[in-house]
C-alpha cells in the first residue's frame, strides 16, 4: 500500500486526537479538525483548500449524501456552519437549540440533518426546503448517538439509556431503555428466511462496551441481546456488512464475524486476533469487498469473500497509537489517524485507468504517475510524472495521452525520453481517447474530434489538422463509443451507425446501420474486424469488408469490455470480460458453415482486475493497486507446456482439445502423435476440414491410413466455388443439412441432390428434383417406393410406384420395375385382382413369386397356387394347392415337384384314399422308403419289391418290418436276415436257435456284430459239436485259447481251419498257442505233418521273418521238385518283398533262386514274343543250374538246344545237346526232337558269336550282358526283371509296383505287347515307367538292414 500523504499534529494545533471525514460519494475531499477549532479541508492529495474558524471545539462534522455539503457544529453556540463544496463558501445555520450541540448526522436517503444536544434535544433539518423541525425532550439527557434508515428512519442513543426510533417529522415510532450507557448506533436488516418489507428492519447498538442489542422493528418485545467472551475485551466498533452479517473489533485485538440469521445467531463464522495488544477501530469498503482493523502500529486488511486470506498488513513503524479508520466510498483512499494527532493517507485502490496499443501498456501507478512497459519486448519500464490525476489515458506508437475534464496532456515517447508537448482543451468533459501515430481521437459529450498530435495550434487552416464528428450536416446521432486504427477512426452512435473514416484520404469509406445503438467497439489492429456490444448488451463481430455481423454465442450480459489477440500467429482469438470470468472466443473467417464466432470457453477473472491486453493466450491485467500481472487463460494452459512427454494422458487429452478449439494445428499435431489414438486423430482431422484447411486435413488422414477420406479430399481440394466446397466437407462430416444449403447456394446445385439420393433421404431428395431435375422423379420415386414398401408403408408405395412409370422406350427396365412394384402394393392393399392380373401379364417368375408370397400370406390360396405355378415354382404351389386341399392340382403337378414333403402329403391322401399303387409311387417319389416298404407289403402283396428297396437302401424299418412278413411265412432264413439287417441281432439270434438256422445267422451277421454276439453264436457250435464254426466264432469273439483247441479238433487235411489256426496264434502273440500250433503242424499231436506252407503261414503271421524264409526256401524247393516253378517263384519272391519291407537282409540262397527261377520264367515271354536270342540266354542259365529243376531236365535241356540253334549260338546248342545224348536222358528225348538233336551232335558246328560287353553298373567294367558277378570289382550285379541280364547305370527304371530293377529301354518295348510285369505280375502304365536319377538304392540294397 502507497502512503500518499500525511497530516502531522502540527497542523491541528498540537497534540491530541482529531476528528476527520471523507467526502461522500465523490471522496474528493478530506475534512479534519483538531485541538484549534479550525476546520481544514484538503483534497485527495493533500493539498489545503479550505480553513473555516470555529468559535469553540468542533463536536460534530458530517457531509451529506451526495458529498455537496459539509455540516459542522461547535460546543460554543448552536449554530450549524455549511461548507458548499461545490462554491467552496460557508454559511451559517442558527438550530435554534439553546443548549450545547453534541451530535449531527445527515441522513442516508434524503437531504434531511438531524442535530441533537445535551440535555436531549433534537432538531431534524431539511437543507433543500430549509425547514426546521425542533423537538424538545426528545431524550433527557445527552444525544450521543444516531443513525438514518434508508427509510428515513432515525434511531438515537443517549445517556438516559434509552433508544428512540422517530420519523422525518421528529415523531417517536418506538422507544426502549437499555441497561447501560448505549453507544454507536446503527440501521441494517437482519438476515431472515423472507424479505423484510420495510427494507432495514433492526437497530443495533452496543451496551456498555460489552453486549451488541439488536431491536427488530417488527418485534419489539423481543430484543436480542449478544455477549461475548471476556478474553476478548470490551466492543471498540463494529460494521453490517452483505447479508445480514456483523463484523465486531474488540479492544484486546479480536476481531469477529457473526451472523442475523435466527439459526446462526451467537455463532462465531469467524474469528482472528489481528492485534496483539490493542485493536482501536475496523472500517469495511464494499465497493473494494475489502475489510480493514488498525491496532498497534499496523493496519490489516482482509477480503470479505475470504476473511482468512490477508490482502494487505501496513506496518506503521513511527507511529504507536492508532485511533479511527475509514475509507472514501471509492474505496481508493484509506485514512488513519493517531492518538498523536497525525493523520496518514494510504492509496489502496487507484482508478483503474490503462491503455495498450499492441502489447505496450500505459497505467496508472500513482494517482500522479503513469508506467509505461512492455512485457512482450522485455522493454525497461518508463514512468512519467503528471500534474494532475487523470480520469482518461490513452497510448499510441509514438504518443501518450492524459488528462481530466475537458483537458488533455500529450507527451511524445521518443528515443531521446519522455517529451511533453502542448496541451489541449476541448469543448467538453473527455471520456475517451485514442492514439495512433500522427492522429488523437477524443471523444466528449457525443462527439469525437479527430486532430493531428502533433499539429499547429488552433486556427490552422489545413483541413486536415481536425475534423468533429458527427458533423453538423449529418443526423443529430450521438457518439456513444469510438477508436482508432493506424488507418480507420472508426465510432458508433446511439442509433446504431458504425462508422469508418479513412484517415489518409480524409473521408468516410464504410457506414453500417445495426437495429440498436452502439455501446462500445473493440477493433483488431487493423479494423478489419470488429466487436461490439449494443444496447441490449448483446456482442457481435463486424467484419466491415462485407457488412457481415455474427452474433457472440453465449456472450455475458454484463461484459464490460473485449480484447483481441495481439500475436500473429492466432489472429481470429478474442476475448470479453464481465466482473467474474473472461470468455475465449475464435472468429473464423472460413469454415464449412461460413464465418462463424466459436465459444471456446472460459477463465476466472481476480476480483477487482481489468483485463488490458492479450499476448499468445496470455492476458494482462491491471491491479487495483496499479501493478499488472499476467495470467494465461484457461484455454491456452496445455500450450504452455515445454515438454509434452511429462503430461499425463488427460493433460494430452485436454492440449488437443484446446489446441483444436483455437486453431493451432501444429501443436494438436504434436499431441496426436503423442496420444496415438486414432479418435485423436479423427478430430484433428475433422477440425481442419471444418476450417477449410484441406491440405492439411490431408496430411493428417494420410497419416492415419485413411485412404477414402484422402481420396474424397483430393477429388475437391481444387474446387474454386467456396459454398461447393464447403458442402463436400460438409457431406464428409455428416452434416447433410448444411451441405444441402450450401450446394444449392454454389454453382452445382444438382449435387444437393445427389447427395440425397446416396444418402436415401427420399421426401429430401424430391423436393430437390422438383426444383432442379424433374426428369428425375420418376427415378427417384421408383427407389423411394422401394424403401416405402421394405418399411410396409405400402399405400405411400403404391403412390410413388405409380408416380414412377415413365411410359418411355428406354426406360422399359425401370417401367418393369414400378409396374412389379405396382403389382405387389395393389395386393397388399387389398386389390388383388389388378395385383395379379399385373403379375400374370408380366414375363417376371420372380413377381409371381413374391405376389403369390404375399396371397399365401392373406391365404388367398387359390390365386397364390395359380401365380407360383405360372412362374414355375411347382413345390411351392403344390403346397398351397394341399393348403387349399385341391388333390386334382398337385397331381398334375407331381412330375414337376421335387420336394418329398409334398410327394409324402399327397401319398398320405392317397393312401387315405385307398389308391395305394399311387401312393406307393408318391412315397418312393419322396425317397419314404419305409411307407413303400409298408405298402408293398401290407396293401400290395409284393414282398418281392419290398425285400429290393431293404436290400437298395439298408432301411432298418423296412428290414424289420419284411422280416416280420417271412416269420408269417415261416421263412426263417429270410427273416434271419432281415432282422439283421435292422440290428435286431437278439431277436435273430433267438429266431435262428429256435428252428436251427443258426450257420445262415453266422453267415448273415458278418463283421459288425458285437463279441458277445460271436461268443453266443460260438457257444452254439460248441454245444453241437462244431468245431470249426466254433472256433472260427470264439477268433470273432476274441477268446484265441478256445478258438485253437477247436482249430485244432477239426480233421487233420482241414486247410481252412489251420489258416484260421494260424491267424488265430498270429492275433494272439501267445508262446504257448504258438507252440500248440507248431507241435499240430510238425504232427506232434496226431503223427500227421501237415504242408510246410502252414508253417511259413504261422511265421508270417507271428512276424518271424527270417524263420518264415528259411521254410519259404524249403517251400520254394519243394514246389521245385515237383515242377510248380511259378509257385516257387510267388512264395520267394512275397518273402522277398516282405524281408525287404521288415528291412532284414535277404539271404543270398533266397536271392539266387528267386533270379533262376524268373529267369526261367523270362524264357516264355522272350521266346513268345520272338526274341530268341534272349530266350537262348536265359536257358543257358537255367541249364547251368538244372539241378534245381530234377522234375523237367530233359524238356528244359531239350528247349534250351533248340532255342540255342534258332539264335545263333551253335557250340552252346552243341554242348547241351551232347548232354542230352548222356544214357540217363536219351531215352526220355521228345521223339520230334530227338533226330535234329541227334544231328547236331554228330555234325557239330561250333561257331558262335561272343556275347556283347556292357558296363558294370559298380565299376563300369565292360563284361558279358548275362553275368551276374563282376570279375573286376566281384560284386554281385543286380539283373534286369524284363531281359535277366545285369542293370546298367545310365538306363535304370524299377517297376512303379514292386520296385525290382531293370532297363529302361527294355520295359518299355516290352509293354508294347505285355501289360505285366513279369516279376510281380501286376498290371503296369507305360506312363508310370521313369528313369531312377538315384540308382544307390538298387546297387547297395543291403545297407539299413539287419542281419
Amino acid at each position: 500500500m502507497k502512503r500518499v500523504f500525511s497530516l502531522s499534529n502540527k497542523n491541528f494545533g498540537g497534540h491530541g486526537t482529531i476528528t476527520y471525514s471523507w467526502q461522500k460519494a465523490l471522496g474528493n475531499y478530506l475534512a479534519t479538525t483538531g485541538a484549534d477549532h479550525i476546520i481544514r479541508i484538503y483534497d485527495r492529495h493533500g493539498d489545503l483548500k479550505e480553513e473555516i474558524n470555529l468559535p469553540g471545539l468542533c463536536t460534530g462534522l458530517g457531509w451529506d449524501k451526495d458529498g455537496d455539503t459539509l455540516a459542522v457544529i461547535n460546543d460554543k453556540n448552536g449554530v450549524v456552519t455549511l461548507w458548499d463544496a461545490n462554491t467552496m463558501r460557508t454559511s451559517q445555520l442558527d438550530s435554534g437549540l439553546r443548549d450545547q450541540l453534541t451530535f449531527l448526522l445527515w441522513a442516508k436517503a434524503g437531504p434531511y440533518l438531524a442535530i441533537g444536544t445535551f440535555k436531549g434535544n433534537l432538531m431534524i433539518y431539511n437543507h433543500q426546503t430549509s425547514r426546521k423541525v425542533p423537538i424538545l425532550g426528545k431524550h433527557t439527557r445527552r444525544i450521543t448517538s444516531g443513525s438514518w434508515s434508508n427509510e428515513n428512519l432515525l434511531a438515537l442513543a443517549s445517556d438516559d439509556n434509552t433508544i428512540s426510533i422517530s420519523n422525518i417529522e421528529g415523531d417517536t415510532i418506538r422507544q426502549t431503555s437499555v441497561r447501560a450507557n448505549p453507544q454507536n448506533v446503527l440501521f441494517s436488516e437482519m438476515k431472515g428466511d423472507e424479505r423484510s418489507q420495510m427494507g432495514e428492519n433492526t437497530v443495533s447498538v452496543v451496551i456498555g462496551k460489552k453486549t451488541l442489542f439488536l431491536y427488530n422493528l417488527n418485534d419489539p418485545e423481543n430484543p436480542i441481546e449478544l455477549a461475548f467472551q471476556q478474553r476478548y475485551g470490551n466492543i471498540i466498533s463494529y460494521k453490517w456488512y452483505g447479508d445480514g452479517y456483523i463484523m465486531i473489533g474488540f479492544s484486546h485485538g479480536y476481531f469477529v464475524v457473526i451472523s442475523t440469521h435466527m439459526k446462526e445467531i451467537g455463532q462465531e463464522l469467524f474469528q482472528a486476533r489481528n492485534h496483539k495488544d490493542n485493536l482501536t477501530c475496523i472500517a469495511i469498503s464494499t465497493s473494494l469487498n475489502k475489510a480493514a482493523s488498525c491496532g498497534d502500529n499496523c493496519i490489516k486488511i482482509h477480503d470479505l469473500s475470504d476473511l482468512k486470506e490477508m490482502f494487505a498488513i501496513i506496518n506503521m513503524e513511527d507511529e504507536r497509537g492508532l485511533d479511527v479508520l475509514n475509507w472514501s466510498d471509492d474505496g481508493q483512499l484509506l485514512a488513519v489517524s493517531t492518538q498523536k494527532g497525525n493523520l496518514h493517507i494510504y492509496l489502496t485502490r487507484l482508478p483503474m485507468l490503462a491503455s495498450a496499443h499492441q502489447t505496450r501498456i500505459a497505467h496508472l501507478t500513482s494517482l500522479l504517475e503513469v508506467t509505461i512497459e512492455d512485457n512482450v519486448q522485455q522493454d525497461q519500464p518508463l514512468t512519467i510524472p503528471i500534474d494532475v490525476e487523470p480520469t482518461f489515458i490513452g497510448i499510441g506508437p509514438y504518443h501518450l495521452g492524459c488528462g481530466m475534464n475537458n483537458r488533455a496532456w500529450f507527451y511524445l515517447l521518443g528515443d531521446a525520453g519522455i517529451e511533453r508537448l502542448k496541451d489541449r482543451e476541448y469543448l467538453g468533459t473527455v471520456n475517451h481517447i485514442c492514439l495512433n501515430a500522427d492522429y488523437a481521437a477524443v471523444g466528449f459529450e457525443g462527439k469525437v474530434q479527430l486532430h493531428m498530435i502533433e499539429g499547429e495550434t488552433a486556427g490552422t487552416t489545413d483541413e486536415r489538422e481536425t475534423r468533429l464528428f458527427p458533423e453538423s450536416s449529418q443526423d443529430d446521432s450521438r457518439v456513444t463509443c469510438h477508436d482508432l486504427t493506424n488507418d480507420f477512426l472508426i465510432y458508433g452512435t446511439d442509433n446504431g451507425g458504425i462508422n469508418y473514416f479513412y484517415v489518409e484520404d480524409w473521408n468516410f469509406v464504410n457506414e453500417f446501420r445495426h437495429v440498436v445503438g452502439i455501446r462500445r467497439i473493440f477493433p483488431d489492429l487493423g479494423g478489419t474486424r470488429l466487436v461490439f456490444i449494443d444496447d441490449k448488451s448483446d456482442g457481435f463481430v463486424y467484419n466491415p469488408v462485407n457488412d457481415q455481423v455474427i452474433e457472440i454465442p453465449e456472450f455475458s450480459s454484463t461484459t464490460k469490455g473485449a480484447l483481441w489477440e495481439n500475436w500473429a500467429g492466432e489472429k481470429g482469438v478474442f476475448i470479453t470480460y464481465d466482473d467474474e470470468k473472461i470468455y475465449t472466443y475464435l472468429y473464423c473467417r472460413e469454415s464449412t458453415k461460413g464465418p462463424v464466432v466459436e465459444y471456446v470457453g472460459d477463465s476466472k477473472l481476480p476480483y477487482g482486475m481489468v483485463p488490458i491486453m492479450l499476448y499468445n493466450g496470455e492476458i494482462t491485467l491491471q491491479t487495483q493497486s496499479g501493478r499488472v500481472q499476467t495470467q494465461i487463460l484457461d484455454t491456452h494452459t496445455a500450450l504452455y507446456t515445454e515438454n509434452i512427454e511429462d503430461m499425463s494422458q488427460e493433460e494430452v487429452k485436454n492440449g488437443l482439445k484446446q489446441s483444436i478449439a483455437i486453431r493451432r494445428f501444429k501443436e494438436a499435431w504434436s499431441f496426436c502423435e503423442n496420444l496415438n489414438d486414432m479418435v485423436a486423430w479423427l478430430q484433428l482431422g475433422q477440425a481442419a476440414m471444418q476450417a477449410i484447411e484441406i491440405d492439411y486435413a490431408i496430411r493428417v488422414y494420410r497419416e492415419i491410413a485413411d485412404v477414402g477420406m484422402v481420396t474424397s479430399l483430393q477429388q475437391v481440394k481444387h474446387l474454386e466455388d467456396k459454398n461447393l466446397l464447403s458442402g463436400y466437407i460438409a457431406m464428409f462430416l455428416g452434416e447433410f443439412n448444411l451441405a444441402q444449403d450450401l450446394f444449392l447456394a454454389s454453382s452445382k446445385p444438382l449435387a444437393a441432390l445427389e447427395m440425397r439420393r446416396d444418402l436415401l433421404h427420399w421426401d429430401s431428395a424430391l423436393q430437390l428434383a422438383k426444383a432442379l431435375a424433374p426428369e428425375q422423379i420418376p427415378y427417384i420415386s421408383r427407389e423411394y417406393a422401394q424403401q416405402l414398401e421394405f418399411t410396409g408403408d405400402y399405400m405411400t408405395a403404391l403412390s410413388h410406384y405409380e408416380k414412377g412409370v415413365t411410359r418411355e422406350e428406354k426406360d422399359r427396365e425401370h417401367d418393369e420395375v414400378c409396374a412389379a412394384g405396382i403389382a405387389r402394393m395393389s395386393i397388399r392393399m387389398g386389390d388383388i385382382r389388378r395385383g395379379v392380373s399385373m403379375a400374370m401379364k408380366m414375363p417376371s417368375r420372380i413377381l409371381k413369386k413374391e405376389c403369390a408370397g404375399i396371397l399365401e400370406g392373406m391365404k388367398q390360396w387359390t390365386e397364390a397356387a395359380t401365380l407360383y405355378e405360372q412362374g414355375g415354382y411347382y413345390d411351392k404351389a403344390a403346397s398351397v394347392y394341399i393348403r387349399g386341399k385341391n388333390w386334382s392340382k398337385v397331381g398334375d403337378l407331381l412330375s414337376h415337384i421335387t420336394s418329398p414333403k409334398i410327394h409324402i402329403q399327397y401319398a398320405k391322401a392317397k393312401e387315405a384314399d385307398g389308391r395305394y399303387k399311387e401312393a406307393a409311387e408318391a412315397f418312393r417319389n419322396a425317397k419314404d422308403w419305409d411307407s413303400v416298404i409298408r405298402i408293398n407289403l401290407d396293401f400290395l402283396q409284393n414282398p418281392e419289391e419290398a425285400v429290393k428297396i431293404v436290400r437298395d437302401t439298408h432301411s432298418i424299418e423296412g428290414a424289420k418290418m419284411v422280416a416280420k412278413f417271412f416269420q408269417k411265412l415261416n421263412d426263417y432264413s429270410s427273416a434271419i436276415q432281415f432282422l439283421v439287417i435292422s440290428k435286431c441281432n437278439d431277436e435273430a439270434f433267438q429266431l435262428a436257435q429256435a428252428h436251427n438256422q443258426m450257420e445262415t445267422y453266422a453267415d448273415i451277421i458278418g463283421p459288425d456284430a458285437t463279441p458277445e454276439d460271436y461268443q453266443s453264436i460260438a457257444l452254439y457250435f460248441e454245444n453241437e459239436k462244431n468245431h470249426f464254426m466254433a472256433g472260427k466264432f470264439f477268433l470273432l469273439s476274441g477268446q484265441y485259447s478256445r478258438a485253437l483247441k477247436h482249430f485244432v479238433k477239426c480233421s487233420g487235411e482241414n486247410g481252412q481251419a489251420i489258416e484260421l489256426a494260424i491267424e488265430t496264434v498270429g492275433r494272439a502273440n501267445d508262446e504257448s498257442l504258438t507252440r500248440m500250433l507248431i507241435d499240430f503242424l510238425m504232427g506232434e499231436t496226431d503223427n500227421v505233418p501237415k504242408d510246410a506252407k502252414y508253417l511259413f503261414r504261422l511265421y508270417m503271421a507271428l512276424k518271424q521273418y527270417r524263420e518264415a524264409g528259411r521254410t519259404a526256401i524249403i517251400i520254394a524247393r519243394e514246389e521245385q521238385n515237383a515242377g510248380n516253378y511259378r509257385n516257387a517263384h510267388d512264395v520267394l519272391f512275397s518273402m522277398f518283398k516282405e524281408l525287404m519291407q521288415q528291412k532284414i537282409k535277404i539271404p543270398s540262397e533266397m536271392s539266387t533262386n528267386l533270379m533262376i527261377l524268373h529267369s526261367y520264367i523270362l524264357v516264355k515271354i522272350h521266346v513268345k514274343r520272338g526274341d530268341h536270342i534272349k530266350g537262348a540266354r536265359m536257358l543257358i542259365r537255367v541249364a547251368n543250374n538244372i539241378s534245381k529243376f530234377p522234375s523237367h531236365i530233359v524238356p528244359i535241356l531239350t528247349s534250351t538246344v533248340i532255342e540255342c540253334h534258332r539264335a545263333g549260338l551253335k557250340n552252346s546248342s552243341f554242348s547241351y545237346a551232347a548232354m542230352l545224348m548222356r544214357p540217363e536222358y536219351r531215352n526220355n528225348i521228345d521223339l520230334k526232337y530227338k533226330k535234329k538233336i541227334e544231328m547236331i551232335v554228330r555234325k557239330p558246328d561250333k561257331t558262335e558269336e561272343e556275347e556283347p560287353l556292357t558296363p558294370c553298373p559298380y565299376c563300369s567294367f565292360q563284361l558279358p550282358e548275362t553275368d551276374l558277378t563282376c570279375p573286376e570289382c566281384k560284386n554281385s550285379l543286380p539283373y534286369c526283371i524284363i531281359t535277366g541280364r545285369h542293370v546298367v547305370k545310365d538306363d535304370m527304371t524299377a517297376c512303379p509296383k514292386c520296385d525290382f530293377p531293370a532297363i529302361f529301354s527294355e520295359f518299355i518295348k516290352l509293354l508294347e505287347t505285355e501289360e505285366s510285369c513279369p516279376m510281380c505280375s501286376e498290371k503296369i502304365i507305360k506312363e508310370n515307367i521313369q528313369k531312377v536319377s538315384d540308382v544307390e538304392k538298387y546297387l547297395h540294397p543291403e545297407e539299413g538292414t539287419v542281419e
